[in-house]
């Protein structure tokens, strides 16, 4: 089972704005990520105005800085952000969530839907921490990646206790703000981590190579760093806005005897296919067992 945002960007646009008219946004934690959404739910338009964000970091550098760029309304402390908002996203590092939610706990209920982007903690340990069985909290457990930041976050979100599809649906459009989202079971949210959650470092690191190899071949820093990630991004325009197969691509540009196939060659014996498969899989299960615990 899995759901994508559907509808043209315009249609789910008009959606989400008629949705988020009356509902105030909150964020606990505004770091580079929360500021990344931020950023996104303002340049769309998502809101009335400014002033229906609630703010609260203990970095008082972060706050002021949102405040001067964005003119969100900061708040002194978490409970002043669930008094005024609906949507809570909670962006807080996972081992300080648990604190948090105790202190927030009194004050949650079920007008507010608590959206958590704090890596490896399950719905049910948020529900745990939150008190959401008893108060009626609706709680959403969303994994983002920090391509966020740039407005090309891969998201995949899961509904959890007392969650509705409207809730989804609403969720679905504040990431949707910053990039794609996909609802999905919460038991493949591990997966999603080991691709999308680590997916930039593994790019990261094959720009860094293929650049690597731009200078050892003559290429001057800059100009190596430049081309590899153009190369990556113009490569990730065709796979998403075109109807080749990942393998059409590298076919038309390996002729037969060239030079494109002998360094295909090279990645083949190298064992990168299965490198890049087993780093993937292998994040998602540590993913999981950090979940367990």
């Amino acid at each position: 089972y899995q759901r994508r945002v559907h509808g043209t960007l315009s249609e789910c646009l008009f959606f989400f704005a008629a949705c988020c008219s009356m509902v105030k946004l909150g964020f606990i934690g505004c770091g580079q990520m929360g500021a990344a959404l931020v950023k996104g739910v303002l340049a769309q338009g998502f809101v009335e105005s400014p002033s229906d964000i609630f703010c609260a970091d203990p970095y008082k550098p972060q706050c002021d800085k949102l405040e001067a760029e964005f003119k969100v309304k900061i708040c002194t402390s978490n409970q002043e952000v669930v008094a005024g908002a609906e949507l809570i996203v909670l962006a807080v590092k996972p081992q300080c969530a648990e604190a948090v939610l105790a202190e927030l706990r009194p004050a949650l209920g079920a007008q507010h839907v608590l959206v958590s982007i704090c890596a490896g903690l399950t719905l049910a340990t948020l529900a745990r921490f939150s008190g959401a069985q008893a108060s009626g909290l609706r709680v959403v457990r969303v994994m983002p990646n920090t391509p966020c930041m740039v407005g090309c976050c891969a998201a995949a979100y899961a509904l959890g206790p007392n969650a509705t599809a409207s809730d989804g649906t609403l969720i679905g459009g504040l990431f949707r703000s910053v990039g794609v989202a996909y609802e999905l079971e919460e038991s493949k949210l591990d997966a999603v981590t080991g691709l999308s959650g680590g997916g930039p470092a593994y790019v990261a690191m094959m720009i860094e190579a293929m650049a690597d190899g731009g200078v050892r071949a003559g290429l001057p820093r800059a100009v190596a760093q430049s081309l590899a990630a153009q190369t990556v991004l113009g490569t990730a325009k065709m796979v998403l806005e075109g109807t080749q197969h990942p393998g059409q691509i590298k076919d038309a540009v390996t002729s037969p005897a060239g030079t494109t196939i002998e360094g295909v060659t090279v990645l083949e014996e190298a064992g990168f296919r299965g490198a890049v498969n087993k780093a993937v899989v292998a994040a998602a299960a540590r993913s999981k067992a950090l979940g367990a615990l």
